[in-house]
């Protein structure tokens, strides 16, 4: 059973749709999570998006049955991370756990420490 994303925010978890980005970074992964932002905050695209997401990835999955897996915002932004930036696991691993921004477009809060394992 896979939420798009948990409803409840967390004590210290920013809104997706209020994250900060740095308007003068030249690099290219802000720019990659400007137009995650958008998708989240425009919500005819994000029913579009996520109801694509749904049908590839939950095939055979019964929605009523088994342990909640990861969100399916999470696995967006993990995989158009990964290849928009084009980088391999170990990167986007790293990236996922220290990069302050990316934390928080995927819903982390700071005071409760998350972190991804291999």
């Amino acid at each position: 059973m896979r939420l798009v994303q948990d409803p409840q925010m967390q004590l210290g978890q920013v809104n997706i749709a209020e994250v900060k980005f740095d308007p003068k970074s030249r690099d290219d992964t802000p720019k990659v999570l400007i137009g995650l932002q958008y998708i989240y905050t425009n919500l005819e695209v994000r029913k579009e998006v996520f109801a694509l997401l749904e049908e590839n990835l939950l095939k055979k999955v019964n929605k009523k049955n088994g342990r909640p897996g990861m969100e399916l915002w999470k696995i967006l932004v993990l995989g158009v991370l990964r290849l928009n930036l084009n980088i391999d696991y170990d990167r986007l691993h790293d990236l996922a756990n220290a990069h302050s921004v990316i934390r928080q477009m995927l819903g982390h809060a700071d005071i409760f420490d998350k972190y991804y394992y291999n």
